[in-house]
């Protein structure tokens, strides 16, 4: 709980499809915006060229992971694609929200939706590139999956993008226009700032 008082931080969860551009975006607006505390993410996949552990994700095995699982550290975790566990650890979302600080978490559709579940007051952005085709040409130029993994996933962002009207903003992220975005989530972050009514997120 936040002290007494002071204002409880909010919660803002950023969700999207593979290749939406969510990491690029959440790196562009920690440089704009210092005072939201940006929530790593474990992971069991393997780090990508340019990531840092404990800026990006936290980097572990699957024996971590599963312990951390058993210990109930995780306010929610799913296996991504097939392939990899990723999670969200929950004394870090608490720590910062009771400090009186905006705390916020990229992760996917299905994590999203375990969020709503048990924090409906989070705020959720749904980010989205232009089209299905711009985020295959994204896919495909980061080289990161074998082809078996690209059909996948664009399979899966067919089905994701389905799930944008449940949440309550959209942001169009567009090839060459990253600063477009950016400034989009941050007016979101001030307009609910404004709200007459706090929300009172409870984890």
């Amino acid at each position: 709980m936040a002290a007494e008082g002071s204002q409880q931080g909010l919660l803002f969860v950023v969700s999207g499809p593979a290749g939406a551009g969510k990491d690029v975006v959440l790196r562009a607006l920690r440089r704009r915006n210092k005072d939201i505390h940006f929530v790593v993410t474990a992971t069991t996949r393997p780090r990508r060229r340019n990531e840092v552990e404990g800026r990006d994700y936290y980097f572990v095995s699957l024996e971590a992971f599963q312990q951390m699982i058993a210990r109930g550290e995780l306010l929610e975790y799913a296996i991504v694609h097939g392939s990899h566990y990723y999670g969200v650890p929950k004394d870090q979302v608490r720590r910062v929200l009771a400090e009186g600080r905006d705390a916020i978490m990229r992760i996917d559709v299905q994590g999203a939706a375990t969020i709503r579940a048990i924090a409906p007051e989070t705020v959720f952005i749904f980010l989205r590139p232009a089209s299905l085709e711009e985020l295959e040409q994204r896919l495909r130029l980061r080289d990161t999956e074998n082809p078996q993994e690209l059909e996948r996933r664009l399979l899966d962002a067919q089905r994701e993008m389905e799930e944008a009207p449940k949440f309550e903003y959209t942001v169009v992220n567009r090839n060459g226009h990253l600063d477009d975005a950016v400034a989009d989530i941050a007016a979101i972050i001030r307009a609910e700032h404004c709200r007459t009514k706090r929300r009172q997120i409870v984890l």
